[in-house]
């Protein structure tokens, strides 16, 4: 390690001694194709020779925020922006990554008299002759680019973000494209486009969605890093699972790209990057307005409102969604609303500025998890429920905004960001097994093993950097220096209920937490460029976690109660042995530093070949129930390697976009996390390792959208070589989507049609005590037909209405299902997959286009 070290200090050492870059090296936009504007008849002459606009030019290619900086007058100027707003450009590179651009255009306008003459037509003037027609905007634009009528100027200035180097040939860069006509149902499913992830969801709609990656059971995200815009998604502090993540404020159709890496290889990833991690990006690419509506299986209702100014960038927007359904099955009912706005404009030619703000609610039910011997036996159906009052509720209130600043070869950004959260859910795996009698509790039965959890945190977020550019070997180097800060103050519960139809009524109080937690992390990061074909990109990062945790219900139990004054059945009890008192509540505090080295080599290309290394540190932290007072917070230690090749190319005259990619991978964890039936969440376990390789490819061209991945792993116990439970090792998925023009018009307008379709295979999961899950094949299909902004859209989910079980385990339960005597013999339980789930979509989208 100490090496290891010693390289990345001499990275950033060169990198600090490079001279400063030019401004250069950026290749400005190129425009592709016109579209033709006519000016109004009876337009008036232009009041002068030319209009000059200012415009950015997005990474996709469009013209947004035009600005008129020099008139012609207002026919003129609406012609002209009219007309730019649908061109087509080749984005603007910078160091061969598109980037927007700030740029300007100068139009000639056509000699005065040719005006006149068409004015003259429009008015009927005299003479007897045809009188020319008036001028098409496109015609003056086209004189204008080929210099026939006068200058035509355009000057860059880089107006976009610079997506961070490449981290090897797990960081995918996944931009949605063509693939949103895959039927997903939330921002969450969006992740199965990276390989080797898949979701499970033993809650139901309205509860998070359960995620396994490259052989790591993260739960509801507890290994996985997840961001939105920036903004953490993990919560920390929540008992359902310190690092907790719900992407169901995600309104799907916003989701422009998501970066997902799958490693800590990156110093920018912070707490919880075990697995990796995964950030998404919003964006609105339909313009004007759309309101689309869903109707279908289970009462199933869905209502999205989207808003998009047509001249602004795609980070302007605003959505709005309203969801409920009355579930397939026992006890699935859920509702939901979701609200999301987001800004970007400049504040000059070099800086930037964004704001977003999103909200969301929800409440659901849900149907928790059937024995496979009551099944088996008929006492239950597939799809009932052995505890209707399993649920629950959350909310989500976000206001973020960030600063970026870019002038030659210097890069600075600023965000900060306020999140309020809460969340409540009930669940119950084992019926009526872990409510022991004690002795000093009055005598009682099993009184139920529902667990309700309560959280809610308030969280601030500051996050920025510094990134230089200089020359040093006559190569373009950079170094990046930068931080996270993050405070949480966060209250939560957990309560034991009592069983019975429509109780609510607590026996236990299991935790009464109320924290203080902050994480600060500093990173450096180079990224140095040795050969066209050698790069280092790597660096250091830094974490300081402190947490201060006052526990309401710090004593249990006593060993010795007092004879005289026995505790009884209170749960947070205020007294020691022998009856002494003590007040229940009790502080701890406790602080840790991780230090994490992180570095990626880059051979290549060699004909749109890469082949890449990289080995990283990562860190969990510690759930706060578990913080001791004056000992070092026991972080979670993770080390991973990988080995990839990486192709891309552009072929049949650029008409054909393939990219694949290749990757053996290894992990090790000291403290992973193992689901425990009895707390209904994961508890830390021993140390672990992972062994596996994936493949993934996809191809784009002018009608179809085509990937494909498959993930084979092996993820084991270090100590006695047991499988790690409840993880898959085989995952193959297939994403396709087609879309084409009919050859025939309709009323003079075009009909496209679209599909897309989703295949996902998980193979058979490792289960305790020796067992093993069924296989999970199931495939999904959408086909839609837009004619005039109008769009209608059939999408089938579990098309051939497969029975499979979503979630499997193996444990002991008692649900008095089969009496008199219950058993604590292990059997297997599951939840079920959804059966087939047809949508019918219709939408309609005016002043737009995407």
């Amino acid at each position: 390690m100490s090496r290891c070290r010693l390289v990345l200090w001499l990275v950033l050492v060169a990198a600090l001694a490079a001279r400063p870059a030019r401004a250069g090296e950026v290749l400005p936009p190129e425009v592709l194709t016109r579209a033709e504007a006519t000016v109004p008849p009876g337009a008036p002459p232009p009041t002068q020779d030319h209009v000059l606009l200012e415009f950015t030019v997005s990474e996709q290619g469009r013209a947004e925020d035009l600005v008129v900086l020099e008139s012609a007058g207002p026919a003129w100027d609406a012609a002209a922006k009219e007309a730019l707003a649908r061109w087509t450009f080749k984005p603007a590179l910078h160091e061969g990554v598109a980037v927007a651009a700030r740029t300007r255009l100068s139009f000639s306008m056509p000699a005065r008299r040719e005006v006149d003459a068409g004015v003259g037509a429009a008015d009927g003037g005299a003479g007897g002759a045809e009188a020319p027609h008036p001028p098409h905007a496109s015609e003056v634009f086209d004189d204008a680019l080929d210099g026939g009528h006068g200058e035509h100027v355009m000057s860059t200035v880089i107006t976009g973000r610079l997506e961070p180097k490449s981290r090897g040939a797990s960081d995918l860069r996944i931009e949605v494209g063509q693939l949103k006509l895959v039927p997903r149902q939330t921002a969450g499913d969006l992740l199965k486009l990276a390989p080797g992830i898949l979701l499970t969801n033993e809650g139901g709609d309205g509860h998070p969605e359960r995620i396994f990656l490259r052989g790591f059971d993260a739960r509801e995200g507890q290994d996985l890093e997840l961001t939105v815009d920036g903004v953490p998604v993990n919560d920390v502090g929540n008992l359902h699972g310190n690092g907790y993540a719900d992407l169901n404020f995600v309104i799907p159709e916003l989701v422009e790209q998501l970066r997902v890496i799958e490693g800590p290889f990156d110093p920018r990833q912070g707490n919880f990057a075990v697995a990796g991690s995964a950030a998404y990006e919003l964006g609105l690419k339909q313009r004007g307005l759309t309101v689309k509506g869903t109707y279908g299986s289970f009462d199933t209702q869905r209502v999205v409102l989207l808003w998009g100014p047509p001249a602004a960038s795609t980070r302007t927007f605003g959505g709005v969604s309203l969801q409920r359904t009355a579930g397939f099955g026992q006890n699935r009912a859920a509702q939901s609303a979701r609200a999301a706005a987001g800004y970007e404009g400049r504040l000059s030619e070099t800086t930037s500025l964004r704001v977003q703000a999103i909200g969301y609610a929800a409440g659901f039910r849900s149907a928790g998890v059937l024995r496979d011997d009551d099944l088996r036996a008929g006492r239950v159906g597939f799809f009932d429920s052995l505890d209707p009052r399993q649920g629950g509720d959350a909310t989500r209130a976000s206001l973020s905004g960030d600063l970026h600043y870019h002038l030659g070869g210097f890069t600075a950004h600023q965000q900060a960001a306020l999140v309020f959260r809460s969340s409540r859910i009930r669940e119950n795996f084992t019926g009526f097994l872990t409510d022991v009698q004690l002795a000093r509790q009055a005598p009682h039965g099993q009184r139920g093993d529902l667990i309700d959890r309560d959280s809610e945190a308030l969280t601030l977020v500051a996050s920025g950097y510094g990134r230089m550019r200089g020359a040093l070997l006559s190569r373009s180097q950079e170094l990046e220096l930068g931080y996270f800060a993050r405070y949480d103050v966060v209250t939560a519960q957990q309560q034991r209920l009592l069983a019975g139809p429509d109780v609510n009524t607590p026996y236990a109080k299991d935790a009464d937490l109320s924290s203080r937690l902050s994480d600060v992390g500093l990173y450096a990061d180079a990224n140095l460029s040795f050969t066209p074909w050698l790069t280092l990109r790597g660096g250091l990062r830094a974490d300081l976690l402190t947490f201060l945790v006052n526990d309401a219900c710090a004593v249990g139990d006593v060993r010795r109660p007092s004879a005289a004054n026995p505790p009884g059945d209170q749960s947070c009890l205020a007294q020691r042995d022998f009856g002494q008192y003590r007040e229940p509540t009790e502080r701890a505090s406790a602080f840790g530093v991780a230090v994490m080295p992180r570095a990626t080599l880059l051979v290549g290309p060699f004909k749109g070949v890469t082949l890449t290394g990289s080995v990283g540190d990562g860190v969990r932290s510690v759930d706060p129930q578990f913080v001791t007072e004056n000992r070092e917070t026991p972080f979670a230690s993770i080390r991973a390697w990988e080995g990839g090749v990486v192709y891309a190319a552009k072929l049949l005259d650029e008409t054909l976009d393939v990219s694949a990619r290749g990757v053996v991978f290894g992990t090790r964890v000291d403290k992973d996390l193992v689901f425990n039936e009895q707390e209904g969440r994961n508890l830390i376990g021993g140390s672990t390792s992972r062994l596996g390789g994936l493949v993934q490819a996809r191809a784009r061209g002018g009608f179809f959208d085509v990937q494909g991945h498959g993930t084979f792993v092996r993820s084991q116990f270090d100590d006695t070589g047991l499988l790690v439970p409840y993880v898959p090792d085989l995952v193959l998925r297939l994403d396709a989507a087609l879309f084409k023009a009919l050859p025939w018009r309709l009323f003079d307008a075009a009909v496209e049609v679209r599909a897309g379709v989703g295949v996902t295979y998980v193979g058979r999961r490792a289960l305790p005590f020796g067992e093993r899950s069924d296989v999970i094949f199931v495939t999904d299909a959408n086909v839609e037909a837009s004619w005039r902004g109008v769009t209608l859209g059939l999408s089938a989910l579990n098309l051939f209405d497969t029975r499979y079980r979503l979630s499997e385990f193996n444990f002991a339960s008692d649900f008095r299902t089969a009496p008199p005597f219950p058993t604590l013999v292990p059997v297997r339980h599951f939840t079920a997959g959804a059966p087939r789930t047809v949508l019918l979509t219709l939408a309609f989208s005016l002043g737009g286009a995407p």
